[in-house]
Order: structure tokens, then C-alpha cells, then sequence
């Protein structure tokens, strides 16, 4: 073993570190949901929030996205663009999963 590689019988290894591509993902999805969940909530309700219906809901996602895409390509904030991608794929599995469920129990 090499002299920078050893460390102390007794020394435990450090604790990993969140980084900035867990903060990416613990940032990314809860601030979608904070948008599409947890605003019309807060203003009283789905039909009080009209501009995230039809097509204008895809706008917050599209300019998410391209600041992601972005991040993600520049070396120095690869990781929290990358973090922030993931979090619209937990956003998207997540939502999508709430959505069928919740149309599943709706009656025709």
C-alpha cells in the first residue's frame, strides 16, 4: 500500500458528503412539487391557479428542464445539472404514479 493511501487503524473513513448532485435532487423534485402541488394548495385550489392549465402547464417544466440541460453541460456544474435531471425523473415517476392513482378511484 502506498504512504497517501494508508490511514490509522483507528481513524474511521469520513462520512460522504451530500454534493452537489444529491443537492440537485433534493432541490429539484420538491420545487416542482412545491409549483404544481403545493401553490394551487395555497391559493385555494386547482381552478384558482389557470395558468397552469393546458399547454401553458408545460412552460415551468420546459424552462426546469432547459436550465438543467444547461447546468448539466458546463464541467463546473455538471453534477448539480445532472442532480437536477434526476429530480424531474423522480418528479415525473412520482407525479405519474399520483395522477393514476387518484384517476383509478374517480368514478365514470
Amino acid at each position: 500500500m502506498s504512504r497517501e493511501n494508508s490511514r490509522p487503524e483507528d481513524e474511521e473513513p469520513p462520512e460522504p458528503a451530500l454534493g452537489p448532485l444529491g443537492f440537485g435532487i433534493l432541490v429539484g423534485a420538491p420545487a416542482l412539487y412545491a409549483l404544481y402541488v403545493g401553490v394551487p394548495i395555497a391559493f385555494g385550489g386547482p381552478s384558482s391557479m389557470r395558468f397552469l392549465t393546458g399547454p401553458s402547464a408545460f412552460i415551468p417544466i420546459a424552462v426546469y428542464l432547459l436550465a438543467a440541460m444547461v447546468l448539466a453541460v458546463r464541467p463546473r456544474t455538471s453534477r448539480w445539472g445532472a442532480g437536477l435531471l434526476i429530480g424531474l425523473g423522480i418528479f415525473t415517476l412520482l407525479g405519474g404514479g399520483l395522477c393514476v392513482g387518484s384517476l383509478a378511484q374517480m368514478r365514470a
